[in-house]
């Protein structure tokens, strides 16, 4: 049986990019001693370092249904009933790139925490290629990823972070998980989305694809979408657009020209700044007016 129907958008749009010469980037082995994923293939040398001066940052064990989960999580030092913001990873496992994203969101002011919802698959940081990780993060049921998600926000709140001021952001297959997030959550505030596939493949294990789901919407949701997106054609997203706004459901979009996917990635070759800027600032403002960050 070929696994290409389930090569699903966010992995084709990983796996076809423009060509790049190696200068500028990390040895695999200096990739792996920064904490990065060897899968997401080569690791561009000047990524983004976002330092923990100001803020407590560190491992986390969210208490799920059938155990510990393991996560990591920044918070800015000296603020009593920060707002929580989830951080929904891509692929490739609870990496370096998105324990950054984590701090730059607590320099910001918030409560980030990333969960590691694949870990009953083990370590996906550990998988060298892509084939033998997409398997893995098929079989997550998205009942089960869900109650991972209430998991993490049960425990944000445990820990002293403000849930009536619930956020979530979410890369790749992470943006997959903020529009499956904002349709479940009646908690959330806001959430954004950047290049998550609006249309899955077939699989019984996730009933409804973010579009089926436009209807059920029950937060705001910003969709950050690169044009050259090899996976997500403008046209899934433009479709999901009018679901949503035919549903009355509030949300709004931002297609990047010539952005492709994994614009926000400062570790891979997608990366593109001005993309990547704008689209944190669009995030940062769409969270401030749906009052997740103050």
């Amino acid at each position: 049986m070929s696994a290409e129907p389930m090569r699903t958008s966010d992995v084709i749009g990983l796996t076809k990019v423009a060509p790049f010469s190696r200068r500028g980037f990390m040895t695999a082995a200096a990739a792996v001693t920064a904490g990065y994923t060897l899968a997401a293939g080569p690791v561009r040398a000047d990524v983004i370092k976002t330092d923990t001066d100001g803020l407590t940052a560190g491992e986390a064990k969210i208490k799920v249904a059938d155990g510990e989960m393991p996560g990591y999580f920044a918070r800015p030092n000296g603020v009593s009933n920060p707002p929580v913001v989830l951080v929904a990873m891509e692929i490739f496992g609870l990496h370096e790139y998105i324990r950054d994203v984590t701090r730059r969101l607590a320099k910001l002011g918030a409560f980030a925490v990333a969960p590691d919802y694949y870990f009953r698959k083990g370590d996906l940081t550990k998988i060298t290629d892509v084939p033998q990780l997409v398997p893995l993060v098929n079989s997550k049921p998205d009942a089960e990823l869900l109650s991972d998600l209430d998991s993490t926000v049960a425990w944000a709140k445990s820990q002293g972070g403000d849930t009536g001021r619930l956020g979530i952001i979410g890369f790749c297959r992470g943006g997959r998980t903020v529009w499956e997030y904002s349709a479940h959550s009646g908690a959330l505030k806001a959430g954004a989305a950047f290049y998550g596939p609006p249309v899955d493949p077939p699989n019984p294990l996730w009933p409804k694809s973010p579009t089926q789901l436009a209807a059920e919407m029950k937060a705001p949701v910003l969709g950050l979408y690169g044009e050259a997106d090899t996976g997500i054609p403008v046209a899934q997203v433009e479709a999901l657009k009018a679901a949503l706004a035919e549903a009355k459901k509030t949300a709004e979009f931002k297609i990047y020209p010539g952005a492709p996917h994994g614009f926000h990635a400062d570790y891979r070759a997608s990366y593109r700044k001005e993309a990547a800027d704008d689209a944190w600032s669009q995030m940062q403002a769409w969270f401030k007016k749906y009052k997740v960050l103050g």
